[in-house]
């Protein structure tokens, strides 16, 4: 038995210096340890790294650019996202060697979000998502419609396999993802079409005027959806409240740049949930994001009341949706 100050010299000492560090970078970080960038290898993450291409395109709306986005449940369990936005940049990066595309798919922290010309406001990853989708799918299929010409390239567990080249020519304009995510990192392959389908309406109410459609194939017949709310956060308001005896059908609507809010009165006998969210939620849903705070409605108090501004607030439905201007703005 050792005791103190006595040096064990019959077991092995294992080497411990600089050859035992491992610096893992890009593709080999996120496949090493994906759930460090979208949340699991479960079904959390699985669901995750579609929201992750849905929100370039949200951005692209955001920006003004684009009002239509498609995705699509295939037979094989792969994903296809499709918008009329720009379409991804095509352009060779000089310093780079290769197209702005495959550098935006194949590059952790590139892309146009960290310029504020190109996005104003954008969500998902910034700049990690999508090349993040790209390593962890089995393969994947980018086609790009920019300038009236078609672009494609194939990639295989996020390694091109050819450069982006042209194919054709068109009239179309944006950018269309196909993924199938790799059995080899996820525990879980099979999507949830009414998990899709819910987080699709959300982005929908928050993001007013954007059409949204979700179709899964694996159904026989084909289940579909199209989520469009002119009204946007203003009609969430009225489906939170739908079960709700209200005091007026009309939500009360402010906005200002970067932040829209709407609320709505509810009557003494209503059980009242009130909910805040962002504009883009990322592991949360829009009707549990952020915060839920449960109040037992009371009668109103007279406004000379010193408590009345309170119960007014705790007696509306106020869903917030925020654009956020950078991570700085996360925290303040």
């Amino acid at each position: 038995m050792a005791t103190v100050g006595t040096t064990v010299t019959d077991k092995k000492v294992q080497a411990y210096d600089g050859s035992s560090i491992t610096i893992l970078e890009g593709r080999d970080a996120v496949r090493k340890r994906p759930a460090m960038y979208i949340g699991s290898t479960g079904e959390i993450g699985l669901h995750h790294i579609v929201y992750e291409v849905v929100d370039n395109s949200i951005d692209e709306a955001l920006a003004g650019y684009c009002d239509t986005v498609e995705v699509a449940i295939h037979l094989d369990n792969s994903i296809t996202v499709i918008d009329n936005g720009r379409g991804i940049p095509v352009d060779e990066i000089k310093k780079e060697k290769r197209s702005a595309a495959e550098v935006v798919m194949t590059k952790l922290h590139a892309g146009g979000k960290f310029d504020t010309n190109a996005y104003k406001v954008s969500g998902g990853l910034h700049g990690v998502g999508v090349s993040c989708v790209n390593f962890l799918s089995e393969h994947l299929h980018l086609e790009i419609w920019r300038d009236g010409k078609t672009y494609e390239q194939e990639y295989v567990r996020g390694v091109p396999v050819v450069p982006l080249k042209q194919t054709g020519k068109t009239r179309k304009r944006g950018t269309k993802i196909t993924f199938l995510p790799d059995s080899q990192i996820f525990t879980e392959t099979a999507f949830s079409f009414d998990k899709l389908s819910e987080r699709l309406r959300e982005k929908a109410f928050l993001n007013k005027g954007i059409r949204i459609t979700i179709k899964d194939e694996r159904e026989e017949p084909e289940r579909s959806h199209e989520f469009y709310y002119k009204g946007g956060i203003a009609e969430f308001v009225k489906h939170l409240n739908k079960n709700k005896s209200v005091l007026h059908d009309k939500p009360i609507y402010f906005e200002k740049k970067a932040t829209h809010s709407r609320s709505r009165w509810l009557s003494n006998t209503t059980t009242l949930t009130t909910k805040r969210s962002i504009r883009l939620p990322t592991t949360s849903t829009l009707s549990t994001v952020a915060h839920t705070y449960p109040d037992f409605a009371r009668p109103l108090p007279e406004p000379s009341t010193p408590t009345h501004n309170r119960q007014v607030w705790r007696r509306t439905s106020k869903p917030l949706s925020q654009e956020m201007m950078s991570a700085r703005d996360w925290w303040r």
